[in-house]
């Protein structure tokens, strides 16, 4: 019977895979822990970003005190701070173009994009339902992201801007001869210079959560195509781009005559890795 009760109590091998105490080891095994802390950190992240941006356009249009600068200061500042308060933990992504691109280019866990992208929509609708809550917003505050003009000139603007930043974040967070440390004030400045240029054609965004959630919570869907399309394809291309300048031992037409190009591209970023670690 002593020996019965230790093997409940080890909770091992033998345990039912149904039984509670399997379950407990499922839960608090550190895969499960690692990817509930990553989700966290991206719903939260997420959560501020918006909450912040978006608040200094509701904040201007509800009370004029915020101004454009202000707003473009705002954007820049909040993604910054959020970078090196949660990088660390998930990768500070809080922008599901982000995510899929890195996934696309073999940096990132095929298995986590779904959460990652569901944990950053959740963290854009709540921080608009707070915004909505907290400062009794109007259908004409919207703080969303409307293009001014045609559709197609927002999905080019779109697609520009989403091109520099995942450039930009190719650069500073994917490449070890960069400076890791500067990657939170590289990357926020891009969007702060990127909302100057491009907030008042098509309210800048570059992040379909950011679009989505403000859509969602104030039922305005003008042009939600646009901030989809424009970023995804602008955040894979911009990466793409970057993976072809960045060093590389082999010629050109060796990367492009493999059967994948993206192999090609993640064989290029190992030689990178292993040239620092080994320097000749």
């Amino acid at each position: 019977m002593e020996e019965e009760i230790e093997e409940g109590r080890g909770g091992g091998g033998n345990s039912p895979s149904g039984s509670p105490t399997a379950a407990l080891h499922c839960c608090t095994s550190p895969a499960v822990v690692k990817i509930t802390q990553k989700i966290i950190a991206e719903i939260m992240g997420t959560y501020f970003v918006i909450f912040a941006g978006c608040g200094s356009v509701a904040v201007n249009k509800i009370y004029g005190s915020v101004s454009f600068p202000g707003i473009c200061i705002t954007w820049g500042l909040i993604v910054m701070v959020m970078i090196y308060s949660v990088g660390h933990i998930s990768g500070a992504h809080f922008n599901p173009a982000v995510t899929i691109t890195f996934a696309i280019f073999q940096r990132f866990p095929l298995i986590e994009v779904i959460p990652y992208i569901l944990a950053q929509l959740l963290g854009s609708i709540l921080a608009s339902g707070t915004l909505c809550l907290v400062l009794d917003v109007e259908q004409e505050d919207f703080f969303g992201t409307n293009p001014v003009g045609s559709n197609l000139r927002a999905v080019i603007i779109e697609f520009i801007i989403t091109f520099l930043l995942m450039f930009v974040i190719s650069g500073v967070a994917t490449d070890n001869r960069a400076i890791g440390e500067l990657a939170g004030i590289a990357i926020g400045s891009t969007i702060l210079l990127n909302v100057l240029v491009a907030g008042p054609v098509t309210g800048a965004s570059m992040n379909p959560a950011r679009t989505i959630g403000p859509a969602l919570i104030m039922h305005n869907y003008k042009g939600l195509w646009v901030y989809i399309v424009g970023p995804t394809a602008g955040a894979i291309a911009g990466a793409a781009v970057y993976n072809l300048i960045r060093f590389t031992n082999k010629p050109l037409r060796e990367l492009t005559k493999s059967g994948s190009f993206v192999k090609s591209i993640s064989g290029s970023s190992s030689f990178v890795k292993n040239s620092i670690r080994n320097p000749r």
